[in-house]
């Protein structure tokens, strides 16, 4: 389980969930396919920026299908898959680690956002990701991680 981010580009009229499932539909139906060159080009820009924000990352490319950017301390892992873009944090964070966590993931989504034009959607909150709020977003990680840890251990 992971507190998810997808970045979507959504056209005049449609609501984000619209435009999530669209997203969605559109991944299932042609498969993986190769990242668009604008978003190549937004992942050059990304990567530093990235770097800076989260420190000691790792980078992973697949051929033109894929990449991805993971800090293994906190969990973040940026992905673009296809013409795919999201971030996951697994729900490892209560608490003020999860304010601090959350603070990392707006700030990175702030570059996605800037770098690829596209807007980033949280749909736990069911809001886009500028409209949430810190404090929003960090309950909702710290209730979910310390619900888990009190069922499973950890």
């Amino acid at each position: 389980m992971s507190y998810d981010i997808y970045f979507l580009s959504r056209h005049e009229g449609q609501s984000w969930e619209e435009a999530l499932e669209a997203t969605e539909v559109a991944a299932a139906s042609t498969g993986t396919s190769r990242i668009p060159a604008e978003l190549l080009a937004a992942w050059q820009r990304i990567v530093p920026q990235a770097c800076a924000l989260l420190g000691d990352v790792e980078i992973t490319e697949h051929e033109q299908e894929s990449r991805d950017l993971s800090q293994s301390d906190t969990g973040i892992d940026l992905s673009v898959l296809g013409d795919e873009v999201s971030i996951t944090v697994p729900y490892w964070h209560a608490d003020a680690a999860a304010e601090g966590v959350i603070a990392q993931l707006l700030a990175l989504s702030a570059i996605v956002e800037k770098e690829t034009g596209l807007t980033a959607y949280d749909p736990q909150i069911g809001m886009p990701l500028a409209d949430a709020s810190l404090p929003q977003a960090t309950e909702i990680m710290s209730s979910v991680a310390t619900d888990l840890r009190s069922r499973y251990g950890g």
